[in-house]
């Protein structure tokens, strides 16, 4: 066995996005504050802060504004205010806008911003690393460590030069243990190592399933007589009938455009595909003339936290706990995560250098979940805990009315007394002889367009003789289940076009994984309907490069 180098700090944090570089920075905050020394450390697996994130994004300051309170004069990337904010019901050729009175005010955008996730993320990095924190773009966190105790001692980053057969080649590189008193986990949407350490501590033996959607979106520049900086559109309906989903657009700076489409993981139809609905949704009247004219310059997708309040697994663990979308904060009906994500990463921040500098370290923060149910964040989110599971359950149209008079219940003062339950998105899916064919238009080159081309924009890069990241558990299951009573629906739901059945022609069908074309969204790993699919970190570095996502 290779000896691996260690480095130890007092908090290391394993993701550099929102949550974590918030929670990177309240810790040198607060050690600055109380003049003492503390070494942070964040890991990053994509090759520089910000290549792996992607959301919307309407951004709600509120947690930024209690970081970072004079943030407006830092050159920060928050320069779009929202300046109009549309709702649109679509039909198959008509939109109609859903009236402002009929929203509870919560939901209003007013004194958000709309801007690129990435570049916040990249702008919040480089006030961390002001303050002193180092941040390791580059290197996947590839294993939790533990103390004979049982707790977390850290983690330790993937080996660097490993061949496909797992031979070492030659500019191998053995990783690097990384120790602390905290770790912090901020891996985003399903990260492979939160999911281990829910296994190992039983963190979710007390809430519901969490649920998903896949969110797929586009970067595209428009004419300047189309662009409205600050205007902000979201839709629901078509293309999508019985399933729940929307779209949205949303102008940001420089002529630029950010529009998408959800789907929620849970949809039953294994003929159907997140990335064709998204293509179809263009094509609607309302939204290409939106983009019509334009260019698209970037393409992306990423899972999406959905199961609410009451998904929110247990936190914390010796040594260690959840922050951001790694635990699932993420507010749906607003379509807002950030400001929670970091909320919770300055929370479990506050807790983590209390304990350090009381001297007891390692113990488990129960602080945080502690100050994290009396926040803004728990009100927030127990506001609208049954939004999404009301429209998964009753369908989007009753649903949305249900959710509608359940938010305005609230904000009006009557908080109703049940919470509905949540149930694993890869329980849903009929069998494919049972469900109706999805016949998708071809794209025009123009408006839609097709998966291969659209991974291209990704930036997207794996080095090829490297272990594959997705594992099968079973490796006869994707013929023997998943083609034989699902049509492979792996082939649909992935939106880079991985996973591909060949030899039907032969009769003697196999599933080719081709892993360079990840985009890292963790879906096949939510959705695969035997749980056979699970993703883990591939060589640091590896994967889409987003400019400004």
């Amino acid at each position: 066995m290779t000896t691996r180098e260690s480095m130890t700090y007092d908090v290391v944090i394993v993701g550099a996005g929102p949550a974590g570089l918030a929670a990177a920075i309240r810790l040198k905050q607060l050690a600055d504050k109380a003049g003492r020394e503390l070494g942070v450390c964040v890991l990053e697996k994509g090759s520089e802060v910000g290549a792996h994130i992607l959301s919307g994004a309407v951004v709600d300051p509120i947690a930024l504004d209690e970081l970072i309170p004079d943030w407006r004069d830092l050159d920060s990337p928050l320069t779009v205010p929202v300046v109009q904010n549309h709702h649109w019901i679509l039909t198959e050729k008509k939109q109609f806008s859903m009236p402002h009175l009929l929203m509870p005010p919560f939901m209003n955008n007013k004194g958000t911003y709309t801007v690129s996730l990435g570049n916040l993320c990249r702008w919040l990095a480089g006030q961390a690393e002001a303050l002193g924190v180092e941040i390791f773009p580059g290197f996947a966190a590839a294993e939790v460590l533990f103390h004979e105790d049982g707790s977390v001692k850290g983690v330790a980053t993937g080996d660097m030069g490993v061949a496909r057969d797992g031979e070492h080649k030659g500019d191998y590189q053995p990783g690097m243990e990384l120790h602390a008193q905290y770790t912090f986990f901020a891996e985003g949407v399903r990260g492979h190592l939160s999911k281990e350490l829910k296994r190992i501590f039983d963190l979710e033996a007390d809430s519901q399933p969490q649920t998903y959607a896949i969110g797929i979106k586009e970067l595209w520049d428009i004419p300047a007589d189309k662009h409205v900086p600050g205007r902000v559109i979201h839709t629901q309906g078509w293309p999508l009938t019985d399933e729940v989903g929307g779209g949205f657009l949303y102008h940001q700076e420089n002529n630029q455009v950010a529009l998408g489409f959800v789907v929620g993981l849970g949809y039953k139809n294994p003929h159907l595909s997140p990335f064709e609905e998204f293509q179809r949704w263009k094509q609607h009247p309302a939204i290409r003339a939106e983009i019509e004219g334009g260019r698209r310059v970037s393409y992306g997708a990423r899972a999406i936290n959905e199961g609410g309040w009451q998904a929110i697994p247990k936190l914390t663990f010796p040594g260690g706990a959840l922050i951001g979308c790694s635990a699932g904060f993420v507010n749906v009906p607003r379509i807002k995560g950030s400001h929670t994500a970091m909320k919770s990463g300055m929370l479990a921040a506050e807790a983590a250098f209390d304990e350090i500098l009381s001297g007891r370290g390692a113990k488990e923060l129960t602080s945080y979940p502690a100050a994290l149910n009396d926040s803004w964040i728990a009100k927030e989110l127990k506001m609208v805990r049954n939004a999404e599971p009301a429209i998964a359950r009753f369908g989007p149209v009753m649903g949305t009315l249900y959710a509608g008079t359940d938010m305005w219940l609230h904000q009006l003062g009557v908080k109703l007394p049940w919470t509905f339950k949540t149930h694993r998105d890869n329980e849903d899916l009929w069998r494919a002889d049972l469900a109706p064919k999805i016949n998708y238009p071809k794209p025009d080159g123009v408006i839609s367009f097709d998966r291969l081309s659209s991974v291209f924009l990704s930036n997207t890069n794996h080095e090829e003789d490297q272990p594959i990241h997705l594992t099968l558990k079973d490796a006869s299951v994707p013929i023997s289940v998943n083609l034989a009573l699902y049509d492979a629906p792996e082939q649909r739901y992935c939106p880079a076009g991985v996973y591909e059945i060949v030899g039907q022609d032969t009769g003697d069908p196999r599933l080719q994984i081709n892993a360079q074309n990840c985009v890292h969204c963790k879906t096949c790993d939510i959705k695969d309907p035997t749980q056979n699919i699970n993703w883990v970190v591939p060589e640091g570095g590896g994967g889409p490069n987003y400019p400004n996502m």
